[in-house]
Formats: structure tokens, sequence, C-alpha cells
């Protein structure tokens, strides 16, 4: 038989549906820069830095599926998000670090310095929650935060140029902001004088630490009442940062349905994407009604953590400062 004799073949096999390529729209070209940017959050240039960074770690062109994945399967789009995510969170060390040389911690010293006239600060710490769905299992009852939703508790350190600086994504909802910073890489690095006589600033819900300075729960008298004020404003920047993280990521607080994993590594990867925005300068996207009832009420979650009671004598560099800097303004 002819290989290529077309009467070979049985009169009763069923042609093969021919396959259908479907068209994907170039959004780069389709949209204009603001329609763009409402639609996906970042810029455009944003978008192009991120691909030049991952192109070389996913197997094939990330423009081709950008988007709304429109014409791609579901599952397509899972998968494409999970390997996307997890390419953007690996550029963590070059985009989400702490100040390390003289320079830069002398010049976010004083960045800190000229909110509210604290001395020595190096970021603002806090901890802000993500909503996800249930992750089902034995365990997920601890990803329950105390507004009964299924959440990440997730740490970050800003600085005073909104960006941020450290974040620990991987605690469950129900995590105390106290527990996740002791058991956290940057604990360690201050507990062992990594940045000298730098401070980080933080809320109540925190241990007052010489390295790490909360406000008074009491004032007696001006010099008191200075530092709490120099001190709460200093340490809303951290606050701002959530707020504009997530306006930018509305899907952080409208909630993602994912597996944890990938959740985890969308967490970063928004990180990321937030400090390459604050880099470039862009603006805040628009969002509407429910984006923003979405966003407040995620971000006071976190406002009634317990508060963690001073133990012993008073702290001594809190009491320096006092004493030292604020008593001579």
């Amino acid at each position: 038989m002819d290989l290529y004799d077309v009467n070979a073949y049985s009169s009763d096999e069923k042609p093969r549906r021919p396959k259908v390529i479907r068209h994907r729209v170039n959004y780069f070209e389709e949209w204009n820069e603001w329609d763009f940017f409402c639609r996906f959050r970042p810029s455009k240039h944003t978008v192009e830095t991120i691909v030049d960074d991952i192109q070389e770690t996913i197997s094939y062109p990330i423009q081709s599926v950008a988007g709304d994945f429109c014409g791609v399967h579901k599952s397509t789009a899972s998968k494409t998000i999970k390997r996307v995510s997890a390419a953007i969170a690996a550029l963590r060390p070059r985009y989400i670090f702490m100040p390390s040389t003289p320079e830069e911690i002398r010049e976010c010293r004083q960045k800190f310095y000229n909110i509210a006239r604290f001395p020595r600060c190096i970021g603002a710490i806090d901890c802000s929650h993500v909503k996800i769905q249930s992750p089902d299992g034995n365990d997920a009852e601890i990803f329950r935060n105390r507004k009964q939703i299924f959440s990440i508790n997730v740490q970050t350190v800003a600085d005073s140029d909104l960006r941020i600086r450290d974040i620990v994504a991987r605690w469950p909802g129900s995590s105390h902001e106290a527990h996740i910073f002791r058991n956290s890489h940057l604990c360690t690095a201050f507990e062992n004088g990594r940045f000298g006589d730098s401070l980080l600033v933080g809320d109540s819900g925190y241990p007052i630490k010489n390295y790490l300075i909360t406000p008074l729960l009491q004032t007696r008298n001006e010099a008191e009442n200075l530092f709490n004020e120099s001190l709460i404003r200093t340490t809303n920047v951290v606050e701002r940062s959530y707020g504009l993280w997530k306006r930018r990521f509305p899907a952080l607080a409208l909630g993602l349905r994912l597996k944890v994993q990938t959740t985890l590594n969308v967490i970063v990867a928004s990180a990321v994407l937030h400090n390459i925005a604050c880099d470039y300068h862009e603006q805040e996207p628009p969002l509407n009604q429910d984006q923003e009832q979405a966003i407040n009420f995620i971000n006071n979650i976190g406002h009634n953590e317990d508060v963690v009671a001073p133990r012993g004598p008073p702290n001594f560099t809190r009491l320096n400062l006092i004493n030292n800097h604020f008593a001579r303004l």
C-alpha cells in the first residue's frame, strides 16, 4: 500500500476536527496607556520591566496570556498564574530588601526623621491581612482571623517612600503579629546587631525592644507626648503603604481564590510589583466603591490586636529617646 494513497484509509474513520487557533489580543497595542493601567494596575513600562526580568525563567512568552486570559482555558490560566507569580516572587531579593550599606542606612534614617523628627528609624513594621478562600483540610480553621474570614497575616516593613522593605507572607490569619515578628529573619538580624543602633517603629501589638520602639500606653509630660506623637506619625507610613499596595492590587482585599502556596507567591509578587511602581512613581489606580470598602475592612482587622503590656523596668532605649531627644525639642 502506498503511504500516500488516500484510498487506503477506512471509510469508517472520522476525520479529525481541525485545530482552532484562537486569536489573542495584544493589549499593549490594543489599549492606550491609561486604559491598560486601569485594567491591569501596573503600567506598560512596569510590565515590560517584569517581562525582561522573568523571560528566561518561564518557558513561553507571558504577553500572549496576559490580561483577562481571553480565549484561554481555566486550567491554562491557573498554570500561568502559578508559574508567573512564582517567577516574579523569585525577584524578591532584587526589589525587597532592608538598607544595608552605611550610605543606605543614613539616607533611610534621614528620610524618616524628616517626617516627624523621630531619630535612627529605618523602618515601620506592622501586619496586614490578605483575604483568601478556605484552604479546607484539617488546618483550615487556623487561617480564620478574628473577623471570621480566612486570611494570610502578612508582616511588612515600609520605608518613608511607602516601599516594602521586608515581607513575611506565610502565617495564617489567626497568628498574632508579635509571634510572626519573633519568628522572622528580620528579628534575628536585629537581635544580632546587623543594623547597629538603627530602630524599627511599631504599634502596641509588638513588645518593646531596644531596636523596636512602640508607643507609651500612658503619657505624663510634654516630652512623652511629643514622643508618642512623633512615633505614631512615623509608624503611619506602613499603614499608608498597605493602602497603596492594596489599591494597586485590590484582589489582596477582595480575596484570592488560589491554592495556599500560589497565594503566598502572588502576595510576594504583588509586593515586588508595588516596589517597582514606587520606583517609577506611578500614580494610584482608580477604584470602585466595592473595592474601597473591601480594602478599608481588611486593613482594619489588625488594628484590634491585643496590646503587649510592658514587663520589667522601663525600656532604656525608649527612655533615652524621651529624655535626650524629645525633651529638648
